[in-house]
């Protein structure tokens, strides 16, 4: 199913410093959006190459250069995302178009000690946002960890809500009922709110009849989905060891995380230096010099016995093979990070369990702040998650005074076809809506659906 645009509001001005992979997508998602885009970066063929594909304006030069602010729009412009290679450039350009410009900043800064002063930074130097691809990928890998037979575990309504992306397996209870029938019988506070089956993938009405490997997508109160996969049979208990491959900064963030949980980690890395540092910063973990791709080496590591494997080697390709050869040798939940996005839907094909996409982690989060910044006074977006290679979206909004969806009963309000409401979060409490129930003010409500660039809750009506 394609997703269908809505009805643009007038875009903002947004200046991308930095063309690299992240830039150039963030750039493509926003022009889709209707905002009028300027980018810089010191390539020349950088520039040249996003300028021939997109609609936007390019600059060559260095980004912390007021002059080339100043040739990229930053007078106008309403946003200013800096995404270089460089965490102390990105900080200087977002300094320099703030006391330039009277536009909004937002740096990426990947180096764990900035990230562990982002509140600081943020507040010293006047950043709406900052965000560390590497920080963020860590914590969505720890989420599926907590629960390895999710694909995909997302957070909502600050922590009140999950949202698990998981796949029928043969024999489960749910295959061939219809979905009011199961809500009978299993939903009695978790929904049912997208469905993908093979290319097609849909927001499903109550009689919609579930099949085996149908990969399925619902939302519960916080700690309710685990007893909705125990219900359905789906084991829930979290990973006790895991094998991480590749010493990079995810590797970092992520074995902090599972320490903390008390998750036994063995790290896997080639270059020396890199293990005498990750040795002094996690001495928990169990850190061994050498290639994650020798069998030899994976086999003594104990790579048939252990419950998750995590591929995080900069090469995509040995990350495929890696997830590709553990689950030929072993049972262990496989999770495998994915750094490039070409060929994005050929790799799904590849059955590589959980994947992650650092880049599009980092570009949904700037994304959810540029349409919170474009939306009318009536609702602001709290959280954007997209979903099955972006043909669904799941967005979070804080409901205003004014909005038209309030005090109306649900079943009552001219709502858009492929748009389901499916969380209401009144301080704290989670309500799974239903016909009768209403939107208030200072709700958060939390809809999925296929259309692109909704900015307002009012939006679905």
């Amino acid at each position: 199913m394609k997703s269908k645009k809505m009805n643009r509001k007038k875009g903002l001005r947004i200046i991308i410093a930095g063309c690299g992979k992240v830039g150039t997508t963030i750039a493509e998602r926003l022009i889709l959006e209707n905002h009028d885009i300027s980018v810089i970066d010191m390539d020349p063929d950088r520039i040249r190459r996003i300028t021939d594909m997109y609609d936007v304006y390019g600059v060559v030069g260095n980004a912390a250069s007021f002059g080339i602010q100043i040739e990229a729009g930053i007078e106008t412009a309403d946003v200013f995302i800096a995404v270089t290679d460089s965490d102390e450039l990105n900080m200087l350009c977002c300094v320099v178009a703030k006391r330039g410009g009277h536009c909004e900043v937002i740096a990426r800064v990947r180096t764990p000690v900035y990230s562990e002063e982002a509140e600081y930074l943020k507040e010293q130097l006047g950043l709406a946002m900052i965000i560390n691809p590497d920080q963020e990928a860590a914590a969505a890998i720890r989420q599926i960890l907590s629960i390895p037979t999710a694909l995909s575990v997302n957070t909502f309504a600050g922590g009140h809500a999950d949202m698990f992306r998981i796949k029928l397996p043969k024999g489960n209870i749910l295959t061939g009922k219809e979905i009011r029938e199961i809500g009978e019988e299993h939903l009695s506070n978790a929904l049912i709110c997208a469905v993908e089956r093979g290319k097609d993938v849909l927001i499903p009405s109550g009689s919609f009849v579930l099949r085996e490997q149908d990969v399925i997508t619902f939302i519960s109160p916080a700690r309710s989905g685990r007893k909705f996969l125990n219900k359905i049979g789906l084991p829930t208990h979290p990973v006790r060891e895991a094998i991480l491959i590749g010493g990079g900064r995810t590797a970092y963030y992520l074995s902090k995380h599972l320490l903390h949980m008390g998750v036994s980690v063995k790290i896997i890395e080639q270059d020396p230096e890199r293990c005498d540092t990750l040795s002094v910063l996690l001495p928990e973990a169990i850190v061994i010099n050498g290639d994650g791709t020798n069998e030899d080496l994976l086999q003594e590591v104990g790579i048939e016995t252990t419950e998750a494997v995590v591929a995080l080697t900069g090469v995509d390709e040995e990350n495929i093979l890696l997830t590709l050869h553990s689950r030929e040798v072993s049972n262990a939940k496989l999770i495998t990070k994915i750094n490039r996005i070409n060929f994005r839907g050929v790799i799904d094909k590849l059955d590589l369990g959980s994947m992650i996409y650092p880049k599009y982690i980092t570009s949904e989060a700037i994304i959810a702040y540029v349409r919170a910044k474009s939306a009318s006074m009536n609702s602001d977006i709290e959280t954007l998650v997209q979903l099955f290679q972006d043909r669904v979206e799941a967005i979070e909004f804080l409901v205003g005074e004014d909005a038209k969806v309030c005090g109306v009963p649900l079943y009552q309000l001219p709502i858009r076809d492929n748009i389901l409401v499916t969380c209401i979060n009144r301080g704290g409490k989670i309500i799974i809506p239903r016909g009768n129930d209403v939107i208030r003010p200072k709700d958060t409500v939390i809809i999925v659906t296929t259309h692109t660039g909704i900015t307002d809750i009012d939006d679905i009506l």
